[in-house]
């Protein structure tokens, strides 16, 4: 008799009872196991985001520990006659490292690249052919850099255009052609992106052939082929015309500043500032100027306070979601509640957080405004309670009249606030902190219930063999006895005949 096959021949529904007895055993063992597992994946996920919003707050804490970083300064801009929408005609930004200080300043020209055209009357159209019979060469000069472009005989204005555009690609220069409409006829166009005056684009005729000169600007020997408006008698208008690239131009303070691009870098130490637009005039014809102030950045630093706040409090609620208890049996508790290492960290941060700081006049950051709440939160508030003046008046008369000493309440090297906390929270934090490991023994607690589920399904099998060969053995027997009653029962009958 097969064990798949235990209760045929007693009759009895002895695999039922085996499938039962197995049960029995396994569920409340497997429930013991799904509980614990339950547990370990909650408790690791608590640690995980409780690890991410104090890095998060770690992060806040970090913007305020280098007092060169908190000393930053901005650069406020005042346009003169700006209507809604429009902007002025430079932008600036100012390092750390910069003076504080105003100054007047107005764009007086724009950088510029060189800007060539053919001259009237050389080509009806973009079909027109450049060269007849004849090939040569054209080399394009910007500054240090070169690029050729062979002219083939026969090759029409537009397939030169496009010979211009693809070798000159990586060099910032384009060719177009214009259609006049006029008997000036069609012409073509040379724009360089390269700015500044020592960075003029020329186009060298490099074998001096005579059909070439409409399109290029020199003979190979230096001699231009440009129409010269300045010429007693006037000049050949079909020669070519050429813009030159040209700098761009600032005062500042009445002295003149250029630049070869539109960016003006340390001509102020320290401060950079993009040209635009020229500045606009005056009635009577005078440019009019814009002043930029370079300040302290308060906004910046009053942003980054309350962003540590605001990251403060978010950690805090995340402590409170883990460590708090169901207020019934409806409500579960949180996944750390009763946890101590909790209760400890938030200890911790708010020693921190109350201390007094002697390397600053401030003191403490209830100068800055800067308070708990009678739920142990922080807060910047915008109520005077106490007729010392509201938290945002004193973080506001704080960055107006103490700006460096805020620098030192946060950043001193033994006593400052951001410091101290940063290097607390990092020993919970780090590679092999208190957070990470804690975080790894659960994942290790995990792994061995892994094993310990596996030995537990070794152990049912086993039990299950032991069950099937017991009830295996009670089956024959039960079918011999029957057998042996249904032949003492026939013997019994044969003997009354």
């Amino acid at each position: 008799m097969s064990v798949s096959s235990i209760g045929v021949g007693s009759g009895l529904d002895l695999s039922g009872l085996v499938t039962q007895l197995l049960e029995a055993e396994r569920a409340p063992r497997q429930a013991r196991l799904d509980s614990r597992e339950e547990e370990l994946e909650t408790s690791i996920s608590a640690i995980a985001t409780l690890k991410s919003k104090m890095e998060e707050f770690k992060d806040s804490v970090d913007e305020l520990r280098n007092s060169y970083d908190l000393q930053g300064r901005k650069a406020i801009l005042s346009h003169p006659d700006l209507g809604e929408g429009e902007t002025g005609p430079f932008t600036a930004e100012a390092s750390n490292s910069a003076v504080q200080n105003e100054y007047e300043i107005t764009v007086d020209q724009l950088a510029s690249g060189s800007r060539i055209t053919t001259g009237d009357g050389n080509f009806t159209n973009g079909s027109s052919s450049i060269i007849s019979t004849q090939a040569g060469n054209l080399t394009f000069n910007i500054g240090s850099d070169s690029f050729i472009v062979p002219v083939t005989a026969n090759m029409t204005l537009s397939e030169y255009r496009t010979a211009v555009n693809t070798a000159g690609e990586d060099f910032g220069v384009r060719a177009s052609i214009i259609e006049t409409g006029t008997s000036d006829g069609t012409k073509l166009v040379y724009t360089s992106d390269t700015t500044g005056a020592d960075n003029n684009l020329s186009i060298v005729n490099t074998d001096d052939i005579v059909e070439l000169e409409k399109i290029s600007t020199e003979s190979s020997a230096g001699s231009s082929y440009a129409y010269d408006e300045d010429l007693v008698g006037g000049d050949d208008v079909t020669k070519i015309r050429i813009t030159d690239a040209q700098n761009a131009q600032a005062t500042i303070d009445g002295i003149v500043v250029e630049s070869e691009t539109n960016e003006f870098e340390n001509v102020i130490e320290n401060v950079t500032f993009e040209a635009t637009a020229v500045s606009s005039v005056d009635a009577s014809g005078a440019k009019q100027a814009s002043t930029l102030e370079i300040g302290y950045d308060k906004e910046g630093l009053k942003n980054k306070i309350t962003d540590f706040v605001d990251n403060y409090n978010t950690m805090l609620d995340e402590i409170a979601t883990l460590t708090r208890y169901g207020t019934s049996e409806l409500e579960d508790d949180g996944a750390l509640a009763g946890d101590f290492m909790l209760r400890g960290i938030e200890s911790g941060l708010s020693s921190i957080l109350s201390s007094s700081v002697s390397a600053s006049e401030l003191g403490s950051l209830f100068q800055i405004g800067v308070a708990f709440t009678d739920k142990g939160k922080l807060e910047v508030s915008a109520v005077d309670e106490f007729g010392f003046g509201s938290g945002e008046e004193l973080l506001d008369e704080a960055l107006d009249d103490n700006y460096d000493e805020i620098a030192a309440l946060f950043s001193d090297d033994d006593e400052g606030i951001a410091n101290r906390l940063y290097d607390y929270i990092y020993e919970y934090t780090t590679f092999g902190g208190l957070l990470p490991s804690r975080e790894q023994s659960y994942k290790d607690q995990k792994d061995q219930l892994g094993d310990d589920r596996a030995r537990f399904e070794i152990q049912m099998s086993d039990y299950e063999t032991l069950l099937r060969k017991k009830y295996i053995n009670l089956d024959l027997t039960v079918s011999k006895l029957q057998r042996t009653g249904s032949s003492l029962m026939a013997s019994l009958s044969s003997s009354f005949i």
